[in-house]
Parts: C-alpha cells; sequence; structure tokens
C-alpha cells in the first residue's frame, strides 16, 4: 500500500475533523437550546422535587436534590455553582463526597445519552445506567462512609466562585459558542495526535497494552484507544469517536455498547476529577472508589448483555445506525 503524503494526511484530518464535529454539534446545539427552554419554564426545580425524597437514604440534606438534577439537565459546572450557593458551609467531607460522585456518573444526560444512541446504544438503557448508576453510586459511598466513620468532618471548599447577575440570552448564547469552539479546537487536537500515533506505531502499542484490561469488559482492540480518549478527556469526545467508527462498521454494535458502558460509569477521569476535589470531597470518591463501582458494575452487566439473544439486544441495547436515529 502507498504511503499517504503530508498533504494526503492533512486533508484525511480535516475530513475526519468535520464529520465528528458535524455529527457533535447537531446533537449539542439543539439539545442546548431545549436545556436553556427546560431551565427557564423551571425544569430544573420540578426535576430537583422529584429527587428530593431520595437524599435522605444518601446521606444527604434535600437541597443536594437541586445540585444533582442541575447537573444531570446541563453539566457538572453548573452543578458546583448550585452546589457552592446551597452548601453554607455545613457538609461533612463524606457528604460532599457522595453527592460529587453522583454528579460524576450523573451529568449532561440530554446531551451524553444522544452521544450514546447516535453510537448505537439504545437511549433508554443509557438513560437508566447514567441515572440508576448515579443514585447506587452514592448509596455505595454513602454505606461505606457511614459504616467506617470516616470522613466525617467538615468539607473545606478548595474554590469559592464569584456569582454574578443571571446572564442574558445573548450573553448565554456567546458562551455557548465559545464553548463549541473549544470542543473543536479539542477535537482537532485529539484527531490529529491520533492519527501521529497511528503513524508512527504508538496506537497499536497502546492497543497491545491496553487490550487485556478491555478485553476484561468485553471491549474490542478496534475501540481501545477510542475508549481511551473517552476515559481520559470526557464521553462527547470519545463518544464523537465511536459514532464515525460505528457508522463505518469498524466496530461491532456490542463493542459498541460495551465501550459505552464503561465510559457511562467511569469518563473524563482528569477534568471531573479534578472539578469534584474542589467542591471539597475525598479522592477516594472520584477516583479509586469509583474505578472499583465501575468495575462492579459494568464487567457484569456487560457479560450479561452478551448473553442475551440478538433479538434481545436489537429491542433493549443497541440499534442499527442505518435505521434508528
Amino acid at each position: 500500500m502507498t504511503a499517504l503524503s503530508p498533504i494526503d494526511h492533512l486533508r484525511a484530518l480535516a475530513r475526519d475533523t468535520f464529520d465528528v464535529s458535524w455529527t457533535l454539534f447537531k446533537i449539542m446545539v439543539p439539545t442546548l437550546i431545549v436545556i436553556k427552554v427546560l431551565e427557564e419554564l423551571g425544569g430544573v426545580e420540578l426535576l430537583s422535587q422529584l429527587l428530593a425524597p431520595l437524599m435522605a437514604s444518601l446521606g444527604l440534606p434535600e437541597t443536594m436534590a437541586l445540585v444533582w438534577a442541575t447537573s444531570l439537565l446541563t453539566n457538572i459546572y453548573a452543578g458546583m455553582l448550585v452546589f457552592f450557593t446551597h452548601s453554607d458551609g455545613v457538609l461533612t467531607v463524606a457528604q460532599v463526597s457522595v453527592i460529587g460522585g453522583m454528579m460524576l456518573i450523573g451529568h449532561a444526560l440530554p446531551i451524553e445519552v444522544r452521544v450514546a444512541q447516535k453510537a448505537g446504544v439504545r437511549l433508554g438503557f443509557s438513560l437508566l445506567l447514567r441515572l440508576l448508576g448515579g443514585l447506587a453510586y452514592g448509596y455505595f459511598l454513602h454505606l461505606i462512609y457511614s459504616l467506617s466513620n470516616t470522613l466525617q468532618e467538615p468539607a473545606i471548599l478548595l474554590w469559592q466562585p464569584t456569582l454574578g447577575p443571571e446572564p442574558t440570552l445573548l450573553a448565554w448564547a456567546l458562551e455557548q459558542l465559545k464553548g463549541l469552539v473549544a470542543i473543536f479546537l479539542i477535537i482537532v487536537l485529539l484527531l490529529a495526535v491520533l492519527r501521529i500515533f497511528r503513524i508512527i506505531g504508538i496506537e497499536h502499542l497502546i492497543n497491545l497494552a491496553l487490550a487485556p484490561l478491555l478485553r476484561v469488559f468485553g471491549i474490542s482492540a478496534q475501540a481501545t484507544s477510542i475508549t481511551l480518549v473517552g476515559f481520559t478527556l470526557g464521553l462527547s469526545f470519545g463518544g464523537g469517536l465511536l459514532i464515525r467508527e460505528a457508522a463505518s462498521g469498524r466496530i461491532k454494535p456490542m463493542d459498541v455498547f460495551a465501550a459505552m458502558t464503561l465510559l457511562g460509569l467511569s469518563h473524563s477521569l482528569i477534568e471531573d476529577t479534578l472539578l469534584i476535589l474542589l467542591m471539597g470531597a475525598d479522592l477516594s470518591a472520584v477516583l479509586s472508589l469509583r474505578l472499583l463501582f465501575t468495575l462492579l458494575v459494568a464487567w457484569p452487566l456487560i457479560h450479561w448483555a452478551r448473553g442475551r439473544s440478538a433479538a434481545f439486544q436489537q429491542r433493549y441495547l443497541v440499534h442499527s445506525l442505518a435505521t434508528d436515529p
């Protein structure tokens, strides 16, 4: 096979960047508008009222329902702002770790479950995984900290934001536009790095090193590097790349399912971990116990799913990208 010239690589990079960015933006832009409308109509407050009765069983005050509801519908940043205005400095490290752990799994659902759906995973499964996974992880942490009587000292906020007036619609739109530009630049960088890794053989070495671990979760070698992107940088980026690979037919539907199940429980281990630590959460909740929880949940779930009939998988777990939205 003839080696590609630098110009050919640049053209391929530009084409891949357009494909991945366009796919993500088609999901994100309409969803961001819908979320904003829901916020204005009181959708966040309504969701928080539904979640409030569950907070006591997690050892949390009812006000934390609004924090998680904001994270679920928008993102971790917005949830953090609500947290800083409602924590009042009375929460323990254990409590902050519980709500922080829930935010790590359950956030930005309108966008991220749609990304999973476009990659070939049923929306209902992704939604249940993130919602029930967040609740289960919160209860998991609550049990560990309460039974061991650890982290009961008052939490110390490592960062306190300066809260200004509610932004106008124009300011909100400009902020979203800046976010989309940042996402585009990150996609360019990611695809360029992945292409360079592929050219010089580092991608193959990464696949060889991680294949035994990811094989435990049923993730094929073809999805290894993309899963690593989502694992470290975020589900939107990893999911965006998975959408492209799934549409091309290079990754089988159940491999996509396995990767998105793993990423649904543990993704963005760099940025999200640092954000929740700023709230005063313990490192165990955002890293070690999160990885343990992911192993305990994702491994049996993925292997159970692979044991279902093809008809069951198609109806409840995965769908054909050629026929479904």
